[in-house]
């Protein structure tokens, strides 16, 4: 609020803008707003780094993939075409596939 007050007593009638103002590219900022803003970027940098969550990892599950790569694909179409598939799985899994 103090740096309300004394702007508009340093610019007086040319603080409030008119049709005819130009206003772009003359607000310099002060060196606490400076300040004040790489203390909240430092603060955003340090948060992004501490947060990384791992993806739980079951070792019960079947092994049906070669790589990483793979699993992922592997993960991915069994959550497209899972319901499709379920019935050929069971079928090849007990022997009775035709």
């Amino acid at each position: 609020m103090e740096t309300y007050e004394s702007l508009r007593e340093k610019y007086g009638e040319e603080f409030f803008p008119t049709s005819n103002s130009l206003l772009h590219g003359t607000h310099v900022p002060s060196t606490e707003e400076i300040d004040r803003m790489v203390i909240d970027l430092e603060k955003q940098i340090e948060k992004r780094d501490k947060y990384s969550r791992r993806r739980p990892y079951n070792d019960g599950a079947d092994i049906d993939y070669i790589n990483e790569r793979n699993a992922k694909f592997n993960k991915k179409a069994e959550r497209f075409y899972g319901k499709y598939t379920a019935e050929i799985k069971q079928n090849l899994e007990r022997g009775t596939a035709v």
